[in-house]
């Protein structure tokens, strides 16, 4: 009798369990691969072990130049008297990216992998402390041209470092948001030269 309650009690797991991922992997869902990221990949998964020294170096550098993108989205939606396009895109950065980091930051762990490089890693697109101030001190017009004229080449250096992620990488799921983000960060990148031909 005890041997079949316990499983019983496993199939139940089991269940659950499966249910739980089918849940997190929904189409249109915006964190896909998140059941990875709980910390709860067996060893030998493909989480723990499919991944490689691009798809480290990747994550490692990703999450430190996405965190200064919602860094400079914030700086910019303080402010008063921005126009309302600027505040939207800053607004859809933030949305986009908060989330991303949280993931590589997840897929480093079921990696055992240390969120930061021993030596860190050189990242195009980063904005000097001198570029922040100077953002931080701009008002109206003059904030929101500065705002994009950084953030486009804040963005073209996460394109070039997410096909690089592309060309090299061997973990799937990163690979994708690689390609995600070279997508949508080019399709803003876009809209930002228009928005900055118009102010």
């Amino acid at each position: 009798m005890k041997k079949t309650l316990t499983i019983s009690a496993a199939a139940m797991a089991a269940v659950i369990a499966l249910a739980g991922c089918s849940a997190s992997s929904t189409p249109g869902s915006s964190m896909p691969g998140m059941v990875h990221s709980t910390g709860s990949a067996m060893p030998g998964s493909s989480a723990a072990a499919d991944h490689n020294g691009s798809d480290t170096m990747f994550a490692q550098a990703m999450i430190p130049h996405h965190a200064q993108a919602v860094e400079m989205s914030d700086i910019i939606l303080k402010k008063q008297g921005v126009d309302a396009r600027i505040t939207a895109l800053a607004t859809k950065i933030k949305a986009a990216q908060a989330p991303e980091i949280d993931k590589m930051t997840g897929w480093l762990g079921d990696w055992n992998e240390p969120t930061q490089a021993p030596g860190g890693h050189s990242m195009t697109g980063m904005m000097s402390g001198d570029d922040l101030t100077k953002l931080g001190a701009a008002q109206g017009t003059d904030a929101a041209m500065l705002f994009l004229s950084q953030m486009i080449a804040h963005h073209e250096g996460a394109v070039e470092m997410a096909n690089a992620e592309v060309r090299s990488g061997k973990n799937a799921e990163a690979v994708m948001l690689a390609k995600d983000i070279a997508a949508s960060q080019t399709g803003e990148i876009q809209d930002m030269k228009d928005l900055l031909a118009l102010l």
